[in-house]
């Protein structure tokens, strides 16, 4: 499966969903990188969000899911990773916005008020928006230039790069 579009997916811990989401992904065809308990056991959520960050910011995949009881730890962790652009998306329509008109790269899903189905037709819409929006591309390289600010990676802190 050289050529399957590689996505990472995570959760800090077992749930029904998550393991759902690598199923579903996996027989649509995609080369599924489980991440976090998706793969073994329960984890920490910043553990779960990294290993899922780190693949995206490395290219490794096109993209992540990440799971947690609100969604929230594991979208701040995985912004953490320079590169990374995680959106905490609660339904579709935010979903496909997000990759848009955010250039998000990975999902971060609540456990704790989807159902399976709603999950299955956020990952979906996240998954099958590509492109970033033209109007939106000088607010990405806002953003990308921010990171480089406050990370230490080139130019100086208040800076503006754009």
């Amino acid at each position: 499966m050289p050529n399957a579009r590689r996505i990472a997916v995570g959760s800090d811990s077992r749930h029904p969903i998550p393991d759902a989401i690598a199923g579903w992904l996996e027989a649509g065809g995609f080369a599924v990188i489980r991440c976090g308990a998706v793969d073994a056991t329960d984890t920490s959520w910043p553990e779960a969000a990294e290993q899922v960050a780190r693949l995206v910011a490395q290219g490794a995949v096109e993209a992540g899911v990440l799971c947690c009881w609100t969604g929230t730890g594991v979208s701040i962790a995985a912004n953490k990773v320079p590169g990374v652009r995680a959106a905490l998306c609660k339904d579709a329509d935010t979903a496909a916005a997000a990759r848009r008109w955010n250039g998000a790269n990975v999902l971060a899903l609540a456990l704790s008020d989807a159902t399976a189905d709603d999950a299955q037709a956020i990952v979906e819409s996240f998954l099958g928006t590509t492109g970033i929006d033209p109007e939106e591309a000088a607010n990405i390289r806002w953003i990308t230039a921010m990171e480089r600010r406050y990370s230490g990676a080139g130019g100086e802190a208040g800076s503006r790069e754009s």
